[in-house]
């Protein structure tokens, strides 16, 4: 009887094993994936909005362009000039990134030029 009982439990623990081993994998993926990939892009961001300083063109992620004119006391707020005589605050959070240096002459040529 004792010999029964140890063959009808090794099924069920080799069953057990089946149906978790997809699981397993299925979370071993998902880490790969898409959480380590998310946290270097989020210490990548966080690295950048730390390294940014006054006149850097930046942009937000509202899609407004803007060069850094000042920063909060504490460092949480930014002022944007995004035009001549218009300053903007936002908290530093809300900046994308800087912006990428393109050529000034060609922002300014018409487009059918």
């Amino acid at each position: 009887m004792l010999l029964a009982d140890a063959n009808g439990a090794a099924p069920a623990a080799s069953g057990l094993t089946s149906m978790l081993m997809p699981m397993v994998l299925i979370v071993f993926v998902w880490y790969f994936l898409i959480l380590r990939p998310q946290g270097r892009e989020r210490k990548t961001r966080e690295q950048q909005l730390s390294n940014l300083k006054r006149n850097d063109r930046v942009v937000t992620y509202s899609g407004i362009i803007g060069t850094i004119t000042s920063f909060s006391d504490d460092n949480k707020e930014v002022t944007l000039r995004v035009d001549d005589n218009v300053k903007l605050r936002f908290l530093r959070s809300a900046i994308q990134g800087p912006l990428a240096d393109a050529p000034a002459a060609d922002a300014t040529k018409p487009a059918g030029s």
